[in-house]
Formats: structure tokens, C-alpha cells, sequence
């Protein structure tokens, strides 16, 4: 099914609260940064980004004035050494800011900043956003619930994000895996089983082929795939639970035929309970921090209230789980389901060790 069926034709952008706000200066995320969104939006002018086939990429490399350009290379340069180093301006010196884009597509419309070590020609990217409540949640329960940490920055109305490599689930899927072997198909079918896991019960939406990228790691003798979020703005939002679902969307059909042909049904049961049971230990290793961040949610507006009534109702009936019916915001259903899952998991736990013992 097409994302555009699934799912509202607009997100608005909901405001950090006090709550969240108290969180991530807690957690070292609230941090002065010298320039702001708005600032970036002042170009004077922009040219298309193609890629290497000549088609568009929806980007625009933007450029300022030649009075604004130099405070805005500095104000970026000091960005880049507050997120990737200790924030002094010893580095300055040795960095370019070869690039600013920006993207004319999405809710989120960033600004993606290349950034250069003249010493050496090594560069990476870190984008510049308008603060968003909800792809905040997004990217923090990213941080502490997937097997990727990840590094942003919240400053008053404008969110900093590190970039995450690796190659865009759509361009993967065309360009790389026809030619996979039949092993590596089965590991990533596997994989994104998992994926498709993880990302329903912390609520992660449109997952989009073109919004995880897929990372190969060399082991040994073979290549092993793995699958990663990279785009946060639909966290708790939608009201249909398969939005949260990537096998529901068109654009992963490929890699829905994937886990249908390669794995049996038992395997993917088994990959389910696997999953489930990682962010479970997640849960209960950040317990402190989990608790925390869903308080701030629990009490937060990041979503419609007709959302919450349909997907309360959705999750009701996938868990028969009464207490879904009388949540009243989606941090309430975010508590829910990851205390379902937390929850399922000492049960298990504490048969094993019964079973053990008797």
C-alpha cells in the first residue's frame, strides 16, 4: 500500500515543553549552538542537486551574499566541532564548508552542511532542522532502544542531527540487490523482519524504502546487512497502525518477497521474539532513562486526538491489552506498549528460571 493512502497528508510540527525541555538538558542534548534554522533560510540564491545519473534529487545547493557567507561558514564550522569534537576552535582553521543544501521535500525541509578537513580531503555531513517534539522522541528512543547511538542537539528552535551513512533503502534495492547472493538475501530478509519489529512497538513511522539506509559490514568472509532508521519525523504521530509496519508500504515490496521466500515461518516467529526480547533488555538497562523521556512524553501533545482514539483501538486488538482503550495521549500508548513488551519478557524469564529450578 502507498505511504500516501496510510497516512495524513500533513504533520504539523508540535513544540519542545518544559517536561522534554528539563530531559534533554539532563542528557547533555540542549546545547548553545551559534546559528540558527532561520538563519540558514536568508540565501540569496540556488542551483539543483543532481545526482550521478542526472536525475534530480530534490536537494538545492543554496549560496549567500558574500557579507553573510563568511559568518555563516564560521557560525557552521563551530557547529561542527560542538557536535563531532570538544567544541573549542582549534579545529576551525582545518574545516570547509564545501556545501550548504537544502531539501525541498518532506515535513522537515533541513538543511544538509558538508563539512571538509582541508589537511586531508576527509568530509562528513550534519543537517540543521526546526525544532519538532515528536522527531525529538523519535531520535532519542533511536539512541537508547536501537543498536545505534545517535548524536543531536537541541537549541531553542533549531535541531542539529549527525549524519547517518550508509545507502538509501530505495537506491539499495534497485541498484545493489539483484546482484546479492542467495545467502545475503536471506540475511537481509531477516533483517528487515527485525526492522519491521523495532519499529512498531517504539511507534516508528513511514519507513519508507528512501527513509533507512542499509549498511554493509564486512565479516570475514561474507558481508552482513543491517538496516537503520534515518528519518524521525513521523515518531507517535499516525493514527493507522501500519504506518509503523515498513512491510505495508509499496515501496518495501521487495523486501517483504525477501522474508516470504527466504524464511519459513517459524524463522520469522523466532526473529520476532528475538527482537522483542533485545529492546526489552534495552528497556531494562536504561530503565532510569526510558522512564524519564516516556514521563515527558506521557504528558506531551505530539499527536491528533483523532490519532489516538484509532490507534489505541489498533493496538487493543493486536494485544487484547484493556489498558490501551484508556490512553488519552500517544506517550500514554508509547508507556503501554513498552512496558507490553518489557513486561512479556520477565514473564518468560521467570518461567525459565521455574522450569529450571522444578
Amino acid at each position: 500500500m502507498s505511504g500516501e493512502k496510510l497516512m495524513s497528508k500533513k504533520k504539523p510540527a508540535f513544540p519542545v515543553k518544559k517536561r522534554l525541555d528539563n530531559y534533554l538538558d539532563r542528557y547533555s542534548r540542549k546545547i548553545e549552538i551559534p546559528i540558527f534554522y532561520e538563519d540558514l533560510l536568508r540565501f540569496s540564491g540556488s542551483v539543483v542537486v543532481y545526482d550521478n545519473d542526472g536525475e534530480d534529487t530534490l536537494w538545492i545547493r543554496v549560496y549567500y551574499s558574500d557579507f553573510e557567507r563568511e559568518e555563516i561558514d564560521l557560525s557552521l564550522k563551530r557547529v561542527y566541532s560542538i557536535l563531532h569534537s570538544d567544541g573549542s576552535e582549534k579545529i576551525l582553521e582545518y574545516l570547509n564548508v564545501d556545501a550548504v543544501d537544502y531539501c525541498t521535500f518532506g515535513n522537515s525541509k533541513p538543511f544538509r552542511i558538508k563539512v571538509r578537513n582541508i589537511l586531508n580531503d576527509n568530509y562528513t555531513y550534519f543537517y540543521v532542522k526546526k525544532t519538532d517534539a515528536s522527531r525529538i522522541y523519535g531520535l532519542e528512543l533511536e539512541h537508547i532502544l536501537s543498536p545505534y547511538n545517535l548524536n543531536f542537539l537541541v537549541y531553542k528552535d533549531t535541531l542539529i542531527e549527525e549524519h547517518i551513512a550508509g545507502i538509501p533503502g530505495d537506491v539499495f534495492i534497485k541498484d545493489f540487490l539483484p546482484s546479492c547472493t542467495e545467502m545475503e538475501k536471506s540475511q537481509l530478509a531477516k533483517e528487515f523482519v527485525k526492522f519491521n519489529e523495532r519499529c512498531m512497538i517504539r511507534l516508528l513511522g513511514d519507513m519508507r524504502s528512501y527513509n533507512y539506509v542499509i549498511m554493509p559490514v564486512h565479516d570475514f568472509d561474507h558481508v552482513v546487512y543491517r538496516i537503520r532508521a534515518i528519518d524521525f519525523d513521523q515518531q507517535c504521530f499516525e493514527g493507522n497502525l501500519k504506518v509503523y509496519r515498513p512491510q505495508f508500504f509499496k515501496e518495501n515490496f521487495q523486501m517483504v518477497e525477501l522474508v516470504r521466500t527466504k524464511l519459513q515461518i517459524h524463522s520469522v516467529d523466532q526473529y520476532k521474539i528475538e527482537e522483542r526480547s533485545i529492546i526489552a533488555k534495552r528497556i531494562l538497562s536504561s530503565e532510569k532513562r526510558v522512564r524519564r523521556l516516556v514521563n515527558a512524553a506521557k504528558t506531551d501533545k505530539i499527536s491528533l486526538p483523532e490519532h489516538i482514539k484509532t490507534l489505541r483501538l489498533q493496538i487493543y486488538d493486536l494485544t487484547h491489552d484493556m489498558h490501551f482503550k484508556k490512553c488519552e495521549t500517544m506517550g500514554q500508548i508509547l508507556d503501554l506498549a513498552l512496558d507490553f513488551v518489557r513486561r512479556n519478557y520477565e514473564n518468560v524469564s521467570m518461567r525459565q528460571i521455574i522450569d529450571k529450578k522444578f
